[in-house]
């Protein structure tokens, strides 16, 4: 399938790199240090959404900004070892112009950077948690990573693992490219689906992207 747009967003865990092994370890201690149950822990959706979300299902508001504070540190320092390049990144990444794609997390800035910096990604454009007020599945994160591109909504790619991603990619207005990284395709409604990264190639024409994708 071939499609044309004027910039590519790309969602970072689970799209760009795998971090899942350092997400598990690091929630798990975190959920541990603070006596959430096994259960109640087991209930909440981790991936795709921001932690400040997380902590909020989880905790009471008064302990929210340190519990929020002891997460990212520890996912920061688990950072070295903890991240790896999904296949097909570095080949799409190098084929695009740097003012073409962005890359929109829901991670914060200081751990986004942190994963990529690790992963030898180094986006020109950086959406992440610390720029918005609501998390996927809002459209909100690849609204502003539009705007920030100067790139109409509907010219826009969203590439997502997640379907919290996908939601938010969908009520943005853009079209959909899904991966199975990380959920089986049954469990993701998007315009494609692709096993990952190494199923899209990319050239760059002077209106913007021909992407070209194998189903």
């Amino acid at each position: 399938m071939k499609i044309h747009a004027e910039a590519l967003l790309f969602d970072n865990d689970g799209t760009l790199v795998s971090s899942m092994e350092s997400v598990t370890r690091c929630w798990t201690r975190w959920a541990q240090e603070y006596g959430i149950t096994a259960e109640d822990f087991a209930r909440v959706e981790l991936h795709g959404r921001p932690a400040v979300e997380i902590v909020a299902d989880l905790l009471p508001a008064d302990v929210v900004p340190e519990a929020l504070a002891r997460i990212e540190q520890l996912e920061v320092e688990d950072v070295a070892g903890g991240v790896v390049l999904l296949p097909g990144t570095a080949a799409l990444l190098a084929a695009l112009p740097a003012d073409r794609w962005a890359v929109v997390t829901s991670a914060t800035r200081r751990l986004g950077e942190a994963r990529l910096t690790e992963a030898g990604i180094h986006p020109k454009n950086l959406v992440s948690a610390d720029d918005i007020t609501r998390g996927k599945p809002d459209p909100e994160p690849f609204l502003l990573a539009a705007a920030r591109l100067g790139v109409d909504p509907a010219r826009c790619v969203v590439f997502e693992d997640a379907p919290a991603g996908l939601a938010a990619g969908r009520a943005a207005g853009m079209t959909t490219v899904a991966l199975t990284t990380t959920h089986r395709a049954e469990e993701l409604v998007a315009d494609v689906v692709v096993k990952d990264l190494s199923a899209v190639s990319a050239q760059a024409t002077a209106g913007g992207v021909e992407i070209t994708t194998a189903e």
